[in-house]
């Protein structure tokens, strides 16, 4: 397989490296990186980046979180991940980084004409009630830090139709009846990044981007269904419920979910 730079998002920060096909872009950079430096080929190796963005055209296995998997028709859509290096950021304020890239994913497809766009905790994001774009964000820490981060991105674009079982997916295509530009669409996304990554206010952006927040709506635990209204988001990605009766409820990931 060859490796080239995406020599259309050069930019100071960033190496992007296209590829045409890969099992999951999270994979590929898990397994081509090599103790905080980056390896491919030596074309693209010989200054080393702090931070590289693999594209590809399509994934055999590409995944969102837990065990969902993500249908992208080759070509269509962007796919792809970023190894960043937030060594500023503690280990304990993680969530950062969820909050930081759902956010600038949101005020990307603002620009690009999207209505009602919103952060289904943690990081589906949504264009009303139907699911444009996921994310599988892996952080590995060193101590009390946050040594790298591999976040993964799957956004629907230019996808006429979906033939998987999944319940509400949508593209940009579906939504404007346009097709557009994967290249510049990434350049977008990299520039919402940089002001989000380096923004003071990017949580409370992102409870205030939530998903249903502050609607009665229907969510499902581990024991039963049940109507309560999204308050919060603390620091640590905890989904804070007030439940019909006015208890609060408190569900880390995959502990609770929405039904649609």
């Amino acid at each position: 397989m060859n490796y080239e730079l995406f020599s259309i998002f050069a930019t100071v920060d960033w190496k992007i490296i296209h590829i045409d096909e890969t099992d999951s872009t999270n994979h590929w950079l898990r397994m081509t990186q090599g103790d905080g430096s980056f390896v491919t080929s030596d074309d693209i190796t010989k200054e080393p980046s702090p931070c590289v963005i693999v594209v590809a055209d399509y994934q055999t296995a590409g995944k969102g979180c837990g065990s969902n998997s993500w249908e992208s028709e080759r070509g269509k859509n962007l796919t792809f991940s970023m190894l960043i290096h937030p060594e500023e950021i503690p280990a304990n304020e993680q969530f950062r980084i969820t909050e930081m890239t759902s956010v600038a994913m949101c005020e990307t497809l603002k620009r690009y004409g999207c209505k009602e766009v919103s952060i289904k905790w943690p990081n589906d994001i949504y264009v009303g009630d139907r699911k444009i774009c996921g994310m599988l964000i892996e952080n590995r820490l060193q101590g009390s830090v946050i040594k790298d981060s591999i976040i993964g991105i799957g956004l629907n674009v230019n996808q006429r139709e979906f033939l998987s079982d999944a319940p509400n997916p949508v593209s940009l295509y579906q939504l404007t009846g346009q097709e557009f530009d994967l290249g510049e669409l990434l350049k977008a996304f990299l520039d919402a990044f940089d002001s989000s990554y380096n923004s003071k206010t990017t949580c409370f952006a992102y409870k205030g981007m939530l998903y249903r927040r502050g609607r009665d709506s229907l969510f499902k635990d581990k024991t039963t269904c049940f109507t309560a209204t999204l308050t919060d988001v603390l620091p640590d990605g905890r989904l804070l419920l007030v439940d019909q009766e006015g208890r609060e409820r408190l569900y880390a990931f995959k502990e609770i979910q929405f039904i649609i």
